[in-house]
């Protein structure tokens, strides 16, 4: 007995209503930031590291409004360090690397108006891959995207902090 297309169309909307019914539900990456960092400056040494570009990208995302000049923000987030780069895991019996560890490192602090919102936090993430010697330019590629990602997840807890103060 086939089902009609209003029923159908009932069975697709409970679901739909239930999630929608929860005040709690958003999706991931979707961080509100305090009205008090609504106006921020990024101090950083490097502007155009792939962790301060993924940082500014969230920052837009949830609503914040970056400045081009430390006294017209209300909030500084000042970036200490920014560091990526790779690590030997593991060696061949030929001695020639099989395995690397890539790593994003990133320190940071949060002053406001009145002083310090959030103390110097180091946040690190690393991730491994093989390396192959005949395929030479796709791992070099497959390593600049890691860093990318771990980047991208690096300012993600960045925004989940900030959006905790």
């Amino acid at each position: 007995m086939p089902v009609s297309a209003a029923l159908r169309c009932l069975l697709l909307l409970v679901p739909l209503l239930c999630l929608s019914s929860c005040g709690g539900w958003r999706l991931q990456g979707m961080e509100r930031i305090p009205s008090a960092m609504a106006v921020t400056y990024v101090d950083a040494a490097d502007r155009y590291s792939d962790f301060n570009r993924a940082l500014r990208e969230s920052l837009n995302a949830a609503g914040a409004q970056l400045v081009e000049e430390r006294k017209d923000a209300r909030v500084v987030i000042r970036i200490r360090r920014d560091e990526s780069g790779q690590r030997v895991l593991s060696v061949s019996a030929r001695n020639r690397p099989e395995e690397y560890e890539v790593f994003y490192t990133v320190e940071y602090s949060v002053e406001g108006v009145n002083g310090e919102l959030l103390e110097p936090q180091k946040l690190e993430r690393t991730r491994d891959y093989s390396y192959d010697e005949a395929a030479l330019l796709a791992k070099q590629r497959e390593q600049a995207v890691l860093r990318e990602a771990l980047a991208r997840e690096l300012a993600g807890l960045v925004l989940r902090r900030l959006a905790a103060l």
